[in-house]
């Protein structure tokens, strides 16, 4: 799957559809005069603002590496994702700041029928789009459309727990303060959100380390190269989204000549470049 067209797929799909969902919750907030619901409908539109820049992103990550950039643009991809985040951390203060103001001025709500619907269809809706995104960025390992998947399951959790206070509201009498204490529900579903994907973001930019499987798997492919006893360690993997660069040393027999050794080295390289797509610098040690 090509990564930057999933990419575009997945955020034009996320500005069209929450779009109109916005529009549909914002009016029916609006006659309900409820601030949860009106919350849930700025949640939803945040998600077609950042799918925006989902879209726009691309362009900038795609730009092949330049004198001033020699490891490519890749990493707008996680500046995207923290662009996503603080969005979401903003939208989820003006929520908290205004569900806590409501429940001061002991502010009720009457929902109404047209409320349950909508907040039954957001959460189908929304789910679906999470479960799209989430496919999408395994497949392309793609994180900033990861984070669009995790702003799509916040929105649809923020809606479950409206559409909790909706039912709750509908059989029980004198809980003047459902509506605000939701308000404050979707205000922290929303937090955590921005701070899940930080979480991944951050990690990616201090750097991660290489993984057991992808070791052993280089070992075999060296196998196949060089048939004697030998072994890799000081494995670094430099992540850099539009290229990942690799480095390793190397331990060969100690009275292998120089040239052997780097002919060995060289072949090493080429093959973890075709099998594996990364530029690897191995640095040659004797094996004692």
């Amino acid at each position: 799957m090509n990564k930057a067209k999933a990419q575009v797929f997945e955020g034009i799909l996320s500005v069209v559809v929450n779009a109109v969902l916005f529009g549909v919750k914002f009016w029916v907030g609006m006659l309900t005069g409820s601030i949860a619901l009106i919350a849930d409908a700025w949640h939803t539109l945040s998600d077609s603002l950042t799918s925006i820049f989902v879209v726009f992103s691309v362009k900038l990550q795609t730009k092949k590496a330049d004198k001033k950039h020699p490891f490519g643009h890749g990493r707008w991809e996680q500046i995207s994702s923290i662009f996503v985040a603080f969005v979401l951390g903003i939208i989820a203060w003006e929520i908290l700041m205004n569900a806590i103001e409501r429940f001061q001025n002991r502010e009720s709500v009457v929902y109404g029928t047209a409320a349950l619907v909508i907040t039954i269809i957001s959460i189908v809706i929304k789910e679906i789009l999470a479960q799209i995104a989430f496919y999408i960025g395994r497949k392309t390992d793609n994180v900033i459309v990861k984070a669009d998947g995790w702003h799509h399951r916040s929105d649809s959790l923020s809606s479950v727990i409206v559409l909790i206070g909706i039912l709750v509201s509908k059989f029980t009498t004198g809980l003047w303060w459902i509506d605000s204490v939701l308000g404050m529900f979707c205000a922290l579903a929303i937090f955590y959100s921005a701070f899940a994907i930080l979480r991944e973001v951050i990690s990616k930019l201090l750097g991660e380390e290489p993984s057991k499987d992808l070791a052993d798997k280089i070992t075999g492919e060296i196998k196949a190269i060089y048939k004697n006893d030998f072994n890799i360690h000081h494995l670094h993997l430099h992540n850099y989204i539009s290229q990942k660069e690799l480095t390793l040393h190397l331990r060969l027999d100690n009275k292998m000549p120089n040239e052997n050794c780097h002919e060995i080295a060289t072949a090493a390289e080429k093959m973890i470049l075709e099998k594996f797509d990364m530029i690897a610098t191995i640095h040659v040690e004797p094996l004692l």
